[in-house]
């Protein structure tokens, strides 16, 4: 990069199984007032550009960020949305300071994910002449996807299992929660069945809540943050639209964002060079999945690389320290999410789930049927 974007703030509210008691512009105020806060600067004066992402359906009205620039200080002002990931809008926000048209630009993300049916909403996601009217959803697609991954690379249920146990007990030091708990293999296994080999557990929970991310330019970070977090890569990548027109147990999408974000960050040797990953894994077997897709282990051996514990918290590179989706974190802000709980783990902020001496970190994001598309941020340590 020519010059570079730092991350000067972030806010979270604590996710819940439903938040309907508030308006979804409460969710966003109490965010966009806390990273404002943080930053010493104002929405209304100093933020330059406001990048909201929400997506209408799960909202349940055509263009979904309406309510928000009266709570974001965006009247008037270059304001735009991201109806996808939030990974996608971070990255999009950094595009906009890049490009030198603009200084501040706030992120902003919000789902309530209660106020419908999950099932119902997915199902919209896919073709409607051949797949809609079959009933597909993320859940049903991902166990074809699990059952394929297994198939093709001898990955089994108790390795998706130890994924629920880790990231559970991650949550429990993590005040954003939504679930914590202490599980053991056998009861992951144990729980409801949904979609042969996806169990109840397994599945992150429907969630509501919303993340804030404040970017700043290289100038600008430095003045107002006395320790930015630069975004030193960044890359994204979409596959093919019908997930039969691919293998299901690889993750190629994730492959090629990898190679591009690693390329601009100069990381060569992903497992020395990165201290943690944030990454999206909306099923267990996802995270093994997308370990492999980030370079942090060869095909096939995602299971092998849980089981030798090095993405435990004590591990070589930890994954999901702050509990990942598992714990509940809501579509569309799950990638904001990722880049916010990076973001305070190379700042030091991290509480009982800080990584010790973590300078480099990985942001992840994914969105559609099985992983269809994928957005990789490398971000890392600064100061003055």
């Amino acid at each position: 990069m020519l010059d570079r974007v730092g991350i000067v703030a972030a806010a979270q509210t604590k996710y819940e199984a439903t938040k309907l008691d508030k308006h979804l512009s409460q969710l966003v105020l109490e965010v966009s007032d806390k990273v404002a806060e943080e930053a010493g600067v104002s929405l209304v004066k100093d933020v330059d550009a406001v990048v909201s992402n929400s997506q209408d359906h799960w909202d349940g009205r055509t263009i979904s960020s309406c309510p928000i620039p009266e709570v974001t200080g965006a009247h008037l002002k270059d304001e735009s949305k991201v109806a996808d990931d939030g990974a996608y809008a971070v990255m999009y926000g950094a595009m906009k300071i890049l490009s030198g048209h603009h200084k501040l630009v706030l992120i902003v993300s919000h789902c309530c994910e209660s106020m419908t049916d999950v099932s119902m909403i997915e199902n919209c996601s896919v073709d409607h002449i051949f797949h809609r009217e079959i009933g597909l959803d993320y859940t049903v697609c991902g166990a074809m996807q699990a059952r394929r991954y297994m198939d093709k690379y001898k990955v089994t249920r108790e390795q998706f299992a130890r994924v629920v146990v880790k990231n559970k007990a991650n949550a429990l030091s993590n005040p954003y929660a939504q679930e914590a708990a202490r599980l053991t293999v056998a009861e992951v296994m144990k729980s409801k069945m949904l979609a042969e080999p996806i169990t109840e557990l397994d599945r992150k929970p429907v969630s509501d809540g919303a993340c804030a991310v404040l970017l700043a330019s290289e100038d600008l970070a430095k003045k107002i943050c006395k320790n930015p977090v630069w975004i030193k890569g960044m890359s994204n990548c979409y596959d093919v639209h019908y997930p039969g027109d691919r293998d299901l147990a690889n993750c190629d999408a994730l492959i090629k964002a990898t190679k591009e974000a690693y390329k601009m960050a100069g990381i060569h040797d992903p497992l020395k060079e990165i201290d943690l990953v944030e990454l999206s894994e909306y099923f267990s077997y996802q995270e093994l999945l997308w370990t492999e897709g980030l370079g942090l282990c060869g095909r096939g051996e995602g299971g092998k690389l849980i089981e030798s514990g090095a993405t435990g918290m004590k591990g070589d590179i930890p994954v999901n320290a702050s509990g990942g989706l598992l714990s509940g974190v809501p579509v569309t802000v799950a990638g904001t999410s990722r880049v916010a709980e990076a973001t305070w783990q190379l700042q030091g902020k991290g509480g009982k789930r800080q990584v010790d001496g973590a300078k480099i970190a990985v942001a992840h994001g994914t969105g559609g049927l099985c992983g269809q598309m994928h957005c990789v941020l490398v971000l890392e340590k600064g100061g003055k």
